[in-house]
This record gives C-alpha cells, sequence and structure tokens, in this order.
C-alpha cells in the first residue's frame, strides 16, 4: 500500500482519488500512519439487488399461528 504525508495529500487530494487503486492509499503526518483512503465497494449494493425476485413468502410473517385473546383474565 503506497503512503503519502498529509500535506502532499492535502495538495494533490483529487488527482491521487483519481489514481486511486484497490490497495488504497496511507496518509501520513510526521511519518506515522493517520488514515487509510479506500475505494469504495458496491458489494452491499449488488449482494441485496441480486435478490430480487429469488425470495418468496409463504404465509403471514407477523403471525404466531396462535390463537389468543387479549381482554381475557387469568
Amino acid at each position: 500500500m503506497k503512503s503519502i504525508g498529509a500535506a502532499k495529500f492535502k495538495e494533490q487530494c483529487l488527482a491521487l482519488l483519481d489514481q486511486l487503486d484497490a490497495e488504497g492509499l496511507v496518509v501520513t503526518k510526521h511519518g506515522k500512519p493517520v488514515a487509510r483512503v479506500l475505494p469504495y465497494e458496491r458489494r452491499f449494493e449488488r449482494l441485496i439487488g441480486s435478490l430480487r425476485d429469488r425470495i418468496r413468502v409463504h404465509g403471514d410473517l407477523t403471525s404466531t399461528g396462535t390463537r389468543w385473546d387479549a381482554d381475557a383474565e387469568s
């Protein structure tokens, strides 16, 4: 993973974001890592969309299947 000083990152931020690879980039201050910049992954959005038309609901999802009388005294 590449690293870059905070001052240089500030100067070149937009260009660095355009060149960002899968490994990402570590931003350092005084030689110590302070942040990691990673590309955004749409992994979860693809997962949810991939389930469309594949899930079928059978029955009532909110029913327990047991009859009960809420007004009954115990």
